[in-house]
């Protein structure tokens, strides 16, 4: 899939950091990122939604994809909901994209 076919919708630059909304699925088999044709991204964890275990390992995941450090990966909205959003601490929204559409599986 090519840079030019991920969907924007789920990610919006803002305040020279890019903002991420995600639909978390916890204790999947295994985790990945999946690109909806609507434009939604969907996070799969193997992390259990307990005690913020997901969250932990939602920020954990996606600084992995983004080759950044956890501290460039903050939870801004959703702690207790599947519907999160996440803020980069990256100035464009394409590196997001390029780089979570690379490497969404593990």
């Amino acid at each position: 899939m090519g840079d030019q076919d991920l969907p924007v919708r789920a990610v919006e630059e803002r305040n020279g950091r890019v903002r991420v909304r995600v639909r978390v699925r916890p204790k999947a088999s295994r985790n990945a990122v999946v690109f909806e044709p609507d434009g939604r991204i969907r996070v799969a964890l193997t992390a259990p939604p307990i005690d913020g275990e997901a969250n932990k390992a939602l920020i954990v995941y996606i600084a992995r994809l983004l080759g950044m450090p956890r501290s460039a990966v903050a939870l801004v909205a959703g702690e207790k909901s599947r519907e999160k959003t996440l803020e980069v601490n990256v100035p464009a929204a394409g590196d997001v994209i390029a780089r979570l559409g690379r490497r969404s599986e593990s």
